[in-house]
């Protein structure tokens, strides 16, 4: 018990001891300490690299919020929209899906990435069709609807 006690004295010594020395380190008054966000984005190549984890994750919700970070950081950064348009494809946002593809190909520079472009082309092509009713279910929901 008095060896307990020894140690509750000591640590409230050491305890006061410290906050007189953080006390006097404090700045003079007058001067504010600078304020540091609390949270500071990563820039958006990095935005899409983490995105395109979660993409092959199939975590969808956390890919769609990195690609978006990346296209609000630098709204002419390509593969942020490449992103996107590929999670809009997957969880069935077929007209987000072919607008960010549009921005992707908008903001692509000159040659680059010619294959990724080829692609989003085909991708593009898809929703598009996916879109439209075909003329056979056209027929079909007349014949229902007679």
């Amino acid at each position: 018990m008095r060896r307990l006690l020894i140690g509750v004295v000591l640590l409230a010594a050491l305890g006061a001891v410290a906050r007189f020395e953080l006390h006097a380190q404090e700045k003079p008054a007058g001067t504010e300490p600078e304020e540091k966000p609390l949270y500071v984005p990563p820039g958006p190549a990095k935005s899409v690299e983490v995105g395109n984890f979660y993409l092959r994750k199939r975590d969808y919700r956390a890919a769609l919020s990195r690609f978006k970070e990346a296209a609000d950081a630098d709204p002419t950064y390509a593969d942020a929209y490449l992103g996107l348009g590929k999670v809009y494809e997957k969880i069935g946002l077929r007209q987000k899906a072919l607008d960010a593809y549009r921005k992707y190909l908008d903001a692509l520079p000159s040659e680059k990435d010619a294959e990724d472009a080829k692609a989003v082309h085909r991708a593009m092509n898809r929703l598009e069709r996916q879109a439209k009713p075909s003329p056979s279910a056209k027929t079909a929901a007349r014949s229902r609807s007679n």
